[in-house]
């Protein structure tokens, strides 16, 4: 008895695992998708790393859907480091990305010696259901901070994370004026890193953090005078951990 239970147990994990991976793929199907990496320079030897990494990015990603983006952390404890963001894509596009021409042999004699680690490289999809991205451009210099909150999901309530997602896209896309808000899967498996999601918040200067954005009040008028209490407690049920950080655009690095 107890060997056919595990091996029910066993099966049923095998099933939903492989449902988990075809949703998957199939979402990745219609919606855009971003391969990032985090670096961390050579502090000793920035000028040459920028250069080399400038030259690298113009002329090997800039435009398409190779086309790169790069970012400072300017909060948290990755402070300092770039994030190095290539997309929107799909996964096909990976299979046609430079490589040949010169493209391996420059970044690996030109950018790594002045990068002393890279790490968490992640495929992010984004999810169009709630996000609120329409007004962004292809120009990065219009929203150029990026509010990064990262997601771990528990695993007991993660069934209710689309909910809270769902939520808080009806009160950000009720809000007035341009409140542009990402939400993006990581598409690959975590474990106990943690960065199951990430949303993004995205604004165009640093005063906007001195204004009241008046999330609250658009929840409220959305969902109701006494809504805020019960979101409050699915959020906290979803999340075992959440953390935020800060991205700026350096747009002298990138390649767009």
């Amino acid at each position: 008895m107890l060997k056919k239970t595990l091996s029910f147990a066993l099966l049923t994990a095998m099933v939903f695992g492989a449902l988990v991976t075809v949703e998957a793929q199939e979402g990745t199907m219609e919606e855009p998708i971003w391969e990032s990496i985090m670096l961390t320079p050579d502090n000793t030897k920035l000028k040459v790393f920028g250069e080399n990494m400038r030259k690298h990015n113009q002329k090997y990603h800039s435009e398409g859907a190779h086309s790169v983006t790069v970012y400072t952390i300017n909060s948290g404890p990755n402070t300092g480091k770039l994030i190095w963001m290539m997309g929107p894509l799909k996964f096909a596009d990976l299979d046609t990305r430079p490589a040949a021409g010169g493209h391996d042999e420059d970044w690996r004699d030109n950018v790594m010696p002045y990068v002393k680690k890279i790490e968490s490289g992640e495929y992010w999809e984004q999810d169009d259901k709630v996000s609120n991205t329409s007004m962004l451009t292809p120009d990065s210099s219009v929203y150029p901070i990026l509010h990064v909150r990262y997601w771990e999901v528990n695993s007991e309530h993660g069934h209710s994370v689309d909910r809270v997602l769902k939520q808080i896209s009806d009160a950000v896309k009720s809000m007035e004026g341009e409140n542009p808000w990402g939400v993006y899967d990581n598409l690959f498996r975590q474990g106990n890193l943690g960065r199951h999601l990430a949303t993004v918040g995205f604004s165009k200067k640093w005063a906007e953090y001195d204004e009241d954005p008046k999330f609250k009040a658009a929840f409220l008028k959305v969902h109701g005078n006494e809504s805020w209490d019960t979101f409050i407690l699915d959020y906290d049920q979803v999340l075992d951990n959440s953390w935020d950080e800060i991205w700026v655009y350096d747009k002298n690095l990138s390649g767009n």
